[in-house]
């Protein structure tokens, strides 16, 4: 028995905009991720290696704010944040402010299996990335006009904004949870941050315990959402910790993070998560977050509003 759960953002999704076109194409890319997860999985390959393949897939569309559909910060430039942690042997990669990796996803997976570190930034990961063969792509290749158009409409009104939906509100991230055949779990999540961020700032989703999470006793969690809320609630990590020391559901607790905790706080935007059993959550506190799922014995299941 294998599980497979991604998500492509959390935030203000308005029914009113999603065009039939716009609704297919989500829906299309959801899928193509799900699959891409699911074939490693029906191989007998590892949870490990089916959520970095489907954030690989994710990262490759520019519908996503994560890899080629990466926001721009600032500058103009794309700056890309990742991670991936394994729940069997609890190694971890990152990467935070990285630039040209087609899939940031892989290079915090090759940080995990290839050196003595979890977490890489700027520069000094893009030296690793040479070291191990990585290509460094053009700034053309990251460049989509409705980014760039998000970017100009972010410095006219001289703010910083997260993606999707309207200007106000908007959740950007993508990630992937999975259990492969074996009973073990694992999440990666990766993002292109914040429109027109500044400082190099770097949101939960390359911090492990925040962000991304996984730990065979209990739960593996991508987050998507506003990131210095879900770091500052350690969330991805609070789950697993009401899991394993209040026994709690992985529905309980992850409804009781992102329902409760979170919007006291004032903390938007969602996550998902699966347990050793299997079991797939989808929770957020917004009016919809891009998400899909599929399970060795179920049919594919694909959901983009509440």
């Amino acid at each position: 028995m294998y599980s497979i759960a991604i998500h492509g953002g959390a935030g203000t999704i308005d029914k009113a905009l999603m065009t039939i076109e716009k609704e297919k194409a989500y829906n299309l890319a959801l899928q193509s991720s799900i699959f891409a997860g699911e074939e490693i999985l029906k191989e007998g390959g590892t949870a490990l290696d089916a959520v970095a393949a489907a954030v690989c897939e994710l990262e490759n569309q520019p519908l996503f704010n994560a890899g080629k559909g990466s926001v721009f910060n600032a500058a103009g430039k794309n700056e890309m944040d990742a991670s991936i942690m394994d729940g069997n042997s609890m190694l971890a990669g990152a990467v935070a402010g990285i630039w040209g990796i087609k899939n940031p996803v892989l290079l915090a997976k090759e940080i995990m299996l290839n050196s003595e570190h979890v977490m890489m930034m700027g520069s000094g990961a893009i030296e690793f990335a040479k070291q191990h063969n990585f290509k460094i792509f053009p700034d053309e290749y990251f460049f989509t006009d409705a980014r760039f158009i998000q970017l100009l409409e972010a410095q006219k009104a001289g703010v910083m904004q997260l993606d999707h939906a309207d200007n106000k509100n908007k959740k950007g991230t993508v990630g992937a949870v999975a259990k492969d055949i074996y009973g073990n779990i694992a999440a990666a999540t990766s993002t292109g941050g914040m429109t027109n961020k500044k400082f190099g700032r770097v949101g939960d989703t390359p911090i492990i315990g925040s962000g991304c999470y996984a730990n065979n006793n209990t739960c593996a969690i991508s987050c998507t959402g506003h990131g210095e809320f879900f770091i500052r609630q350690v969330v991805a990590y609070d789950i697993s910790c009401l899991i394993e020391y209040k026994n709690l559901s992985l529905e309980q607790a992850c409804h009781e993070v992102v329902k409760n905790k979170l919007v006291k706080t004032g903390g938007e935007g969602g996550l998902i998560g699966v347990n050793k059993n299997g079991e797939i959550c989808f929770s957020f506190n917004t009016p919809g977050m891009y998400r899909a799922s599929k399970k060795s014995n179920e049919d594919l299941f694909i959901g983009i509003f509440e």
